[in-house]
């Protein structure tokens, strides 16, 4: 019985109760029954409202608990057998140690339950359509995450946490839809304030003053058509020194080189409109140096974007500008190691594109969730990351560049090179 339905039986019970005593034909005195009723009918209906009352908080507790067991478990028989809706006694079948939600889902318990805490509301608010979920937002949200974290098929998602494909399907689009909707802030370019502390980390990193990012472009594979036709979207991110992405673009076809990505984006049309990177430049040896962001060879260089030297000579100031350079590229190529390493991510998406790209995005978001956190559960560091540099194989278009507008990006360019040799002297 539904405790509100209970609430109120027992109200209408403890009214008769009271009525008959009043009504009593052995009263002598009136009065008398009165005062000595009306506490025992009171207790009676406030004991009793009491219990309603915790019976719904219990109910309400259930219903919200999360869904890990103390051990590790399979799920039952009667887990296995649910249709779509599931129901909550489906158990994530994991214990609260590090190890199992890293492996399972890239983050701590306590971010786990601090991420479900933020969703819950936004995950519990949707089901498919003329198909209620019986499900908790824990298990909608475990359900999700394990599809990023380890790339699980549908099929195996399903027999993982003893629900139907459909709603394995289900879960991981919707945790995709919420973060890419209600969260895109997590991935939000600095204010100048904000700028200036990027700035201010990197020069303490390399000498080099007003860097405020590094700029860097991965590709990701995906396949259709059962497997048959593989193809790769481009992603373009902007992170700072911690690998926190500040910009991300996805949904370029990978064929697409790094300099035509950059002149396709909004980031480039903002920067060159002014309304990025805007800042009073800083003056390093009577050499004006606007803010700038890093970029490997396969960008063009520009006043805002440095790229390294060709064939510096050994100890020439170029040279200390490429060292500088390769340190504070570092933090991009973290970041993608890091984004491919989440299962979804680790090999060819087996969705479509728009969907392939939302995979992207999530895994983006929650990165950056995880860092603001101190979660570094997702985070990777590699001994050699050229493996996952791939700008030697997409070379900038030269024919796009303006001679003029290179010209002065290499004046600020030599400045820089000269403020680096400088800074790394000073530390022998």
């Amino acid at each position: 019985m539904e405790s509100s339905t209970l609430l109120a039986l027992l109200s209408s019970i403890s009214q008769l109760i009271l009525l008959l005593l009043l009504l009593s034909p052995n009263s002598t005195n009136s009065s008398s029954s009165c005062a000595n009723v009306f506490p025992i009918a009171h207790s009676f209906l406030s004991s009793h409202e009491m219990a309603a009352t915790l019976s719904l908080l219990t109910l309400s507790r259930k219903r919200k608990r999360t869904h890990f067991s103390e051990r590790d478990s399979e799920p039952t028989d009667h887990d296995k057998d649910q249709e779509l809706g599931g129901g909550d006694s489906v158990q994530l079948g994991l214990t609260r140690s590090p190890d199992s939600f890293r492996n399972s889902f890239r983050m701590t318990y306590s971010t786990f339950e601090w991420l479900c805490g933020l969703l819950e509301p936004l995950l519990e608010c949707r089901d498919p359509v003329g198909l209620p979920l019986n499900l908790s937002a824990e298990l909608r949200l475990g359900i999700g995450l394990f599809r990023l974290s380890t790339g699980s098929s549908y099929p195996e998602i399903s027999k993982q946490f003893g629900v139907s494909e459909p709603v394995a399907r289900f879960c991981a689009k919707q945790l995709c839809r919420v973060l890419c909707t209600n969260y895109r802030f997590w991935i939000e370019f600095p204010n100048p304030n904000e700028l200036a502390s990027v700035s201010a980390a990197f020069g303490s990193q390399t000498g080099l003053p007003n860097c405020c990012g590094v700029i860097d472009c991965t590709r990701f594979k995906t396949v259709k058509n059962g497997g048959f036709h593989e193809e790769s979207i481009a992603a373009q991110i902007m992170v700072d020194s911690s690998s926190r992405i500040l910009s991300i673009v996805a949904g370029f076809r990978g064929n697409k080189g790094d300099s035509r990505v950059l002149k396709s984006s909004t980031l480039y049309k903002d920067i060159e409109a002014g309304r990025l990177l805007n800042s009073p430049p800083v003056n390093v040896d009577g050499v004006a140096v606007n803010q700038y962001l890093i970029g490997d060879e396969g960008y063009p260089l520009l006043p805002w974007l440095m790229v390294p030297f060709v064939d510096a000579a050994k100890g020439s100031s170029e040279e200390h500008f490429n060292a500088a350079h390769n340190l504070m590229r570092l933090s991009a190529l973290r970041t993608i190691v890091s984004l491919k390493s989440w299962g979804i991510l680790s090999q060819p998406i087996q969705e479509e594109f728009k969907m392939a790209v939302a995979y992207i995005g999530a895994c983006s978001i929650l990165h950056n969730g995880l860092l603001r956190r101190e979660d570094f559960s997702a985070m990777c560091d590699v001994d050699d990351y050229s493996l996952y540099d791939q700008s030697s194989q997409y070379y900038r278009d030269t024919s796009l560049e303006e001679n003029s507008i290179e010209r002065k990006a290499s004046v600020i360019r030599t400045a820089l090179a000269a403020k680096a040799k400088e800074f790394q002297n000073a530390q022998v």
